[in-house]
């Protein structure tokens, strides 16, 4: 063997070793993290047992503890309260209170209701029990709590509590939210008043929607002033029918399989998944959306050309049907504010665009932010600043500026554009 030879296989030989090393290393870190995460997760598990017998009402504050974060201009509390399914079921869920440090109001202090996005059904993927609990807040939580806002902030029942979180389902979201702000009125020092506004991400958005759709039913006793989305999975459809085939199934569709047939049990995963996805999907589903887990599993199913739906789930009347009633209807009784990226590879942007054109035609005060170039992680701290501004605005009692005059900045599949409302 001539001597270069010798030398390219010492170096792709120490490359190897190397590479191996490198993947052992990982491995073992992976699993002293993955150590570390159980236990603080058991740690936490008392505190989010239900009692026996809940001790009130939907909205009944069960129980509150210090949360040791960095927050400049008021303080974080975990919570665990009373809710509800949509079908009158008493559960509990757990959440976040952010209180603002300066004397409240006379008249108490307005809230907000945060919704959070997709972010994995596993304990330790709840906002309240997560390690970065903050995710998603950058740019208007602080903002917020200067202005003398109190902040909620649900992790929806099921999830990080037991039983199953019931993901896109707008009656069980809007419950927990509106749950939310009633289990902040017996926190001491809150003081909140009975004005509140609802600001979601992603399945966020679609939760504040269906909270503006349902508020006149579920809070009698609130004042809603206003609804703020950004990139609301709305239109389910119009969704599931662009991102079924691609990567993004993996992520989102493992919590649409437990989530819808756990509300409507005719609901059968075997009847749409891939035998990869029937095998796989409660597993990939407790991966939070941020692990280093569920992205090296997504990849692999990638390289290997998995899919995870087998049909397109809209080609079952059942699954059609249950996104369709999903899909939340026009608010005409609110102002609606709604920001979106233009650049959006989860909700997409266009059909966001039909939603503009659809509710402006049924005449929904709407506010519509296109955002150029954001993507759908940023979309929420990209949008932040301008829906607190927008809040403010409806809590002072300015009108809303409706921007129905303005197409939408994106074409619609066949090539259309937006058109004006």
């Amino acid at each position: 063997m001539p001597a270069w030879a010798r030398w390219v296989a010492v170096l792709v030989g120490a490359l190897v070793v190397t590479a191996g090393t490198v993947v052992v290393a990982v491995r073992i870190w992976e699993a002293v993290a993955d150590r570390a995460v159980a236990t603080e997760q058991e740690r936490l598990d008392p505190f989010y047992t239900a009692p026996a017998l809940l001790p009130g009402p939907p909205g009944t504050l069960i129980r509150t503890e210090p949360l040791a974060l960095s927050i400049t201009g008021g303080r974080a509390l975990r919570m665990l309260y009373v809710s509800e399914r949509a079908d009158g079921e008493p559960t509990v869920s757990g959440g976040m209170v952010f209180v603002p440090s300066a004397p409240a109001p006379t008249g108490g202090r307005p809230v907000v209701a945060w919704a959070h996005g997709t972010i994995g059904m596993g304990d330790a993927c709840a906002p309240s029990r997560a390690s970065d609990p903050l995710l998603d807040t950058q740019g208007w939580l602080e903002q917020m709590l200067a202005l003398g806002w109190v902040v909620t902030a649900t992790d929806y029942a099921g999830l990080g509590t037991a039983g199953a979180q019931r993901y896109l389902v707008g009656q069980s979201e809007a419950r927990d939210v509106v749950n939310s702000v009633r289990a902040v009125r017996t926190i001491p020092d809150a003081q909140p008043g009975d004005r509140f506004a609802v600001w979601g991400h992603s399945q966020g958005g679609h939760a504040a929607l269906w909270t503006g759709q349902l508020s006149g039913e579920l809070a009698a006793d609130l004042t809603l002033v206003g609804v703020a989305a950004a990139a609301p999975a709305a239109r389910l459809v119009d969704i599931i029918g662009a991102q079924w085939r691609t990567l993004i199934a993996w992520v989102i569709g493992p919590e649409v399989a437990i989530g819808w047939p756990a509300t409507d049990p005719s609901l059968r995963p075997a009847a749409i998944l891939t035998r990869s996805g029937l095998r796989s999907y409660e597993r990939v589903a407790a991966d939070c959306i941020t692990s280093v887990d569920l992205k090296v599993d997504v990849g692999l199913r990638r390289l290997a050309g998995e899919q995870f739906f087998a049909v397109n789930p809209l080609a079952m009347p059942a699954w059609l049907a249950f996104a369709t009633e999903q899909t939340p209807a026009p608010l005409t009784d609110v102002p609606v504010f709604i920001g979106q990226g233009t650049a959006d590879e989860v909700v997409l942007a266009w059909p966001n665009a039909a939603l503009q054109e659809q509710w402006c035609a049924a005449g929904v005060d709407l506010t519509m932010l296109w955002l150029g170039g954001v993507g759908h992680m940023s979309a929420a701290n990209a949008a932040g600043p301008s829906a607190v501004a927008w809040i403010a605005d409806r809590l002072a009692g300015r009108p809303a500026v409706r921007t129905c005059d303005l197409p939408p900045p994106v074409a619609q599949p066949g090539g259309g554009a937006g058109t004006r409302g």
